[in-house]
């Protein structure tokens, strides 16, 4: 399989980006007003943006003088994709299961 979504783990893997994520969910903002929800400096909080940039979980866009950052939920695709390979996985898996319990008391 390929590394397509390593990029988009990394940047999931944290619990603070997962939360950035989310407030990214609700409207686009600036660095700054991500930075006023979390107790670190604009430094750290343009650090973990760039961590989701390079997911491409983001996107940020110069508006006047200030960056907009928005979220990009296309960059969720390979991430998705991933895991709906171990969905089929267990439905296969559930679907075997069920055949063996409904076939278990048939005579043979």
């Amino acid at each position: 399989m390929p590394d397509a979504p390593q990029p988009a783990f990394r940047a999931l893997a944290d619990p603070t980006r997962r939360a950035i994520l989310q407030m990214l969910a609700e409207r686009d903002m600036t660095i700054a007003e991500v930075a006023e929800g979390f107790a670190m400096t604009r430094a750290a909080v343009r650090k973990h943006l760039t961590m989701l940039q390079e997911g491409d979980l983001i996107r940020v866009y110069p508006r006047g003088r200030e960056r907009l950052t928005t979220l990009h939920p296309q960059g969720m695709a390979p991430v998705r994709d991933w895991l709906r390979y171990f969905d089929r996985f267990w439905d296969q898996k559930l679907t075997d299961l069920q055949d063996v319990i409904e076939h278990q008391g048939d005579p043979q």
